[in-house]
C-alpha cells in the first residue's frame, strides 16, 4: 500500500478526495480528532470511532516527555497503545515547544528547552523529531518548524520561515520512507504573500507526500486567514493532500474547504465539550445555562450520536451542574460527531456540485437559532 491521494471531485476550489495510507483510507475533507498525549480526552477509542473519525492526531512534544518515544515503541507503538489501528498524524512538537516549554533557546541546530512538566532539559532537532515520530509509528510525520508569532514584522517572519525551510530539508533527509507512510512539509510566512510563495516553492522542491499550511489561526482573524489560504492553497500540488493546522470553528472549516483545504485538526470541539459548550445545527449552546433545566429535547435533533439519541438537554444541564464526568464525555462525543458530519456532508455536497448551497444552508441554521 503506497501513500497516495486521489482527487475525486471539485466544486470551485473545494475538493473531495481519498487519502490512502498503510493504516487505512481517509475520505476528505476530514477533521482529525486531537489525541495529544495518546488519548482523545474523555473518549475511549470506540467512542472516537463512533463519531465517524478515520484519523487522529498525536503530539511529539507531549509523548516524548511522557511516557517517552522509546517506551511507546517498546510497548508496540502508538496505534497499539491507543487501540487505534487507523491512521495517526503526529505534530512535530515545534509549536508546543514555543508555547509551553520553559527557558527555550532556539538556534540553527534546533530548540533546547526545559519540560513544562518537571523542568528536565531537552534538545529537539529536526532529526530527533523525525526519530521520535518513527518510534511512535506515526502514519503521517510532520516536519519540525517554528510557528512564527503574530504579529511579526516582515523581517522577523522571513527569518523564521527560512529557518523552518532549512529544518524541513533536514527533516526530509531524516525521514524513513516506508510503504503507506508519508511526511508533510509546512508552509510558513505569517501574513506576507511573498513569504508564503517562497516557502511553498521551496517545499515543493522537496516533494513531500502532503503539505500543511501553518502559522494561521494565531490571532490574525478569519478574514486574514482566508486571504492567506487564497494565496497559499493554489501554490500546492493538486494531487497531494492539504492540511490547515489548528483550525478551527465550524465556520472556519466551511470557509477553508471552500478554499481548497482537505484536512483539519483543532482542540476546539473536545475542549468545548469539557466546558459545557455544544456545537449544533442551531449554533453553539452553553449547557450550563438555566434555560435548559427543563428542556426535554435532544441537543440536536439532526444528530444521530449517543448523546443526542438517548439523552436530553435537561440531562446534560444536570450533569454539568452536578460536575459529573459523564457530561464532558457525552458532549465531547457529540461535538466530534458534529464536526465529522460537517465534513462528511460537505464532501457529499462537493461531489454533487452544490457546496456553496450547503454552506449557505448550514450557516442559515446557525443564524436562525441566533435570532430566534
Amino acid at each position: 500500500m503506497s501513500f497516495s491521494f486521489d482527487l475525486l471531485g471539485q466544486d470551485g476550489a473545494a475538493r473531495a478526495g481519498m487519502l490512502h495510507t498503510a493504516h487505512g483510507d481517509v475520505p476528505t475533507p476530514t477533521f482529525m480528532a486531537v489525541g495529544t498525549a495518546g488519548t482523545v480526552k474523555a473518549m475511549t477509542a470506540d467512542a472516537v470511532r463512533a463519531t465517524g473519525a478515520k484519523i487522529v492526531l498525536g503530539n511529539t512534544y507531549h509523548l516524548m516527555l511522557r511516557p517517552g518515544a522509546e517506551r511507546v515503541a517498546r510497548l508496540g507503538g502508538l496505534h497499539k497503545m491507543m487501540d487505534w489501528p487507523g491512521p495517526i498524524l503526529t505534530d512535530s512538537g515545534g509549536f508546543q515547544v514555543m508555547s509551553l516549554a520553559k527557558l527555550r533557546k532556539m538556534d540553527e541546530t534546533g530548540v533546547t528547552f526545559r519540560s513544562h512538566i518537571d523542568g528536565s532539559a531537552h534538545h529537539l532537532t529536526p532529526e530527533r523529531s523525525m526519530e521520535i515520530q518513527y518510534l511512535l509509528d506515526a502514519t503521517i510525520t510532520m516536519v519540525l518548524d517554528e510557528c512564527t508569532k503574530f504579529p511579526a514584522t516582515h523581517e522577523e517572519a522571513a527569518k523564521s520561515m527560512r529557518l523552518s525551510t532549512r529544518w524541513a530539508k533536514r527533516s526530509r533527509d531524516a525521514f524513513v520512507a516506508r510503504d503507506g507512510y508519508g511526511q508533510f512539509g509546512i508552509v510558513q510566512g505569517n501574513v506576507y504573500k511573498d513569504l508564503r510563495e517562497e516557502s511553498a516553492a521551496a517545499l515543493r522542491e522537496l516533494n513531500f507526500e502532503g503539505y500543511a499550511i501553518g502559522g494561521l489561526a494565531v490571532g490574525e482573524g478569519q478574514e486574514m486567514m482566508y486571504a492567506m489560504l487564497d494565496i497559499t492553497a493554489p501554490l500546492l500540488p493538486t494531487g497531494k493532500p492539504r492540511y490547515l493546522m489548528g483550525v478551527g470553528t465550524p465556520d472556519d472549516l466551511l470557509g477553508s474547504v471552500a478554499r481548497g483545504v482537505d484536512m483539519f485538526d483543532c482542540v476546539m470541539p473536545t475542549r468545548a465539550g469539557r466546558t459545557a459548550r455544544g456545537f449544533t445545527s442551531h449554533g453553539v449552546f452553553n449547557l450550563r445555562n438555566a434555560r435548559f433545566i427543563d428542556d426535554g429535547t435532544p441537543l440536536d435533533e439532526n444528530c444521530g450520536c449517543l448523546c443526542c439519541t438517548r439523552h436530553t438537554r435537561a440531562y446534560l444541564h444536570h450533569l454539568f451542574r452536578a460536575q459529573e464526568i459523564l457530561g464532558p464525555m457525552l458532549l465531547t462525543m457529540h461535538n466530534l460527531t458534529y464536526y465529522q458530519r460537517l465534513m462528511q456532508d460537505g464532501r457529499v455536497a462537493i461531489l454533487a456540485g452544490n457546496y456553496d448551497e450547503y454552506c449557505q444552508a448550514t450557516r442559515a441554521g446557525w443564524e436562525e437559532a441566533k435570532h430566534g
